[in-house]
């Protein structure tokens, strides 16, 4: 499992329009919410989706790019946009490179039923390419409005309390 304060992973993957996408592109310009879903159009993944979608202006403001990675293909991703008239980028990782790397292609159990998925999970990737932030195991409901707080306080940090200082007089 990856960690806060580390590097990203370096991430090469098509897009939704069949155009490569890399960790580079976005070095020093920009924050990178890196967020991996099971399968395009299912309930839980539609809902997240959606949600950075109705967020997208909030995370623009804030000099951020939402990718969405799945193992889909770019012609489900483009369906997949089209049909909720999204506004994220999202990767096709039909290698299982990126799941792998980033330590989210995990055994499951369901219904009794052992198998391999993508465990929905999300990362904050500061300009300098560092982890600022990793979440395994999220839940849809709620998660963008989460990560955009997040976001904002890595880009307008809250104010340190100072201790208050006694002076004794002598």
């Amino acid at each position: 499992m990856l960690e806060k304060q580390q590097h990203a992973p370096m991430f090469r993957s098509r897009n939704q329009n069949n155009q490569l996408v890399s960790l580079t592109d976005y070095a020093d310009e920009k924050i990178i919410v890196l967020y991996f879903y099971p399968k395009d159009d299912t309930p839980g993944c539609t809902i997240e989706a959606n949600d950075f979608t109705s967020l997208a202006e909030e995370f623009a403001k804030l000099d951020t790019v939402i990718i969405g990675v799945s193992k889909d293909s770019c012609a489900s991703h483009t369906d997949f946009i089209n049909k909720f008239g999204l506004k994220v980028e999202l990767l096709a990782d039909t290698s299982g490179e990126l799941c792998q790397n980033y330590g989210v292609w995990r055994e499951r159990e369901k219904n009794g039923v052992k198998s391999m998925a993508i465990l929905r999970s999300t990362f904050i990737i500061d300009k300098s390419g560092v982890l600022n932030d990793v979440m395994y195991g999220v839940t849809p409901e709620g998660h963008a409005q989460e990560v955009l707080q997040k976001v904002n306080d890595l880009v307008n940090p809250p104010p340190i309390e100072a201790e208050p200082v006694t002076i004794e007089e002598e």
